[in-house]
């Protein structure tokens, strides 16, 4: 039985029969409003993907972002939370202790001490459903939507969990080994991107690949680019949110999210200017995510100037990326490898090249060595095996 009361600051005293603890409200509230934030860039991605899309495929991806929402909230209340974020799991995977939410309440998260795990569970909920939403893109125009609920559980189950596991739980080999990744850049977007590309050679090529027929342009710009406004948009929550406090460090992680997307955007736009010579919306808002998606991980760690080279190397290498479809010949039809694994990748190497201790002390809490910029050479290779791990472990279990 939990107790509840508040102090004359309006923090949130609690206890039970095992102990008790303080929460600020704010915390709560900005983790909440996090919380939201990400939901809303689920149906993002769904309305991204299917403006890229004909027309008749267009209703598919917009189904199957609520479709994610649904099957992964079931997911993570039966045994999904229990997996990732148990304190008593392995170095890989968690064990049962939480399985249906079961006393997970009031007590501080293994996240952080700041909000209780209830609070905690909610906000990584959204990272869980919006994973395999970027995966299953690379079924488009080639699958049938019904056995995707099932895909998406057991994916979500033996693939996303354990990465989360090893990267975000205090007991996983990546977090004890000294990874750096705020957000998501393994669990999230290396491991969707890397599914897609097994998804896409697994299915194989469409019928009329290399021909007129599948040249096709986007069927609708504007779904592209409101899409793009709700993943911008619920971006803040989803870097900022992870700070898992209202404090420095989440207002720096918002600064430089923003900042990243910008020049990611500018950055595309103009090497698609070089080819086409005429200013390209879609390329704007396909390096506006290659920019998010690579300051993910490090969006709790560099300052705003490394900001605007992660946004630069997203938008030059996605960019560049994009062509390797075409060199190994599979069908990759939104481009998501390009975008999330290789920008996934980007940024946890430049994550590992341009961290600052200064930077993720501005939360008042955590300690780390930091990258080469402070002189802690060995972090690359931390990053690296973490990429390399997560890539090919997604790989081989998709």
């Amino acid at each position: 039985m939990v107790n509840v009361t508040y102090d004359a600051s309006g923090d949130l005293l609690w206890s039970n029969d095992s102990g008790s603890g303080v929460f600020n409200l704010g915390d709560i509230a900005w983790t909440l409003a996090s919380t939201a934030l990400v939901w809303i860039m689920i149906p993002g991605v769904g309305f991204f993907y299917s403006g890229l899309l004909r027309r008749k495929n267009a209703l598919s991806m917009i189904y199957l972002s609520m479709m994610c929402v649904a099957m992964v909230s079931f997911q993570w209340f039966f045994w999904g939370y229990s997996l990732a974020f148990s304190d008593t799991g392995s170095r890989y995977i968690g064990d049962l202790r939480y399985f249906a939410l079961r006393n997970v309440l009031e007590q501080p998260s293994i996240g952080s001490p700041r909000v209780p795990a209830i609070v905690f569970c909610v906000f990584q909920l959204m990272f869980a459903a919006i994973t395999p939403m970027i995966a299953v893109g690379a079924v488009a125009e080639r699958s049938r939507l019904g056995p995707l609920l099932v895909f998406v559980f057991v994916w979500s189950t033996i693939v996303y969990d354990p990465i989360a596991c090893w990267t975000w739980n205090s007991n996983g080999w990546s977090f004890v080994l000294g990874g750096l990744d705020f957000a998501g850049g393994t669990p999230v977007h290396i491991s969707s991107g890397t599914a897609a590309l097994a998804i896409s050679l697994y299915l194989g090529r469409r019928r009329g690949y290399g021909t007129e027929r599948l040249a096709y342009k986007p069927h609708n710009t504007t779904y592209v680019v409101l899409g793009t406004v709700f993943l911008w948009f619920g971006w803040f929550g989803f870097n900022g949110g992870s700070a898992l406090s209202a404090n420095l460090r989440g207002a720096m992680a918002c600064v430089v999210t923003n900042l990243a997307a910008s020049v990611g955007g500018l950055t595309w736009m103009l090497w698609d200017w070089r080819l086409e010579r005429k200013w390209s919306v879609v390329g704007f808002c396909s390096g506006a995510i290659a920019g998010l998606v690579a300051i993910t991980p490090g969006s709790g760690y560099v300052g705003p100037p490394a900001a605007v080279l992660f946004g630069f190397m997203a938008g030059t290498v996605c960019n560049f990326a994009t062509q390797l479809k075409f060199i190994f010949k599979y069908d990759d039809t939104l481009d998501i490898f390009a975008s999330h694994a290789i920008g996934g990748v980007v940024g946890n190497i430049l994550t590992g090249l341009f961290a600052q201790a200064s930077v993720a002390g501005t939360d008042g809490i955590t300690v780390i060595p930091g990258g080469w910029l402070d002189h802690h050479w060995k972090q690359l290779g931390i990053q690296l095996a973490d990429s390399v791990s997560g890539m090919s472990y997604s790989f081989v279990m998709t």
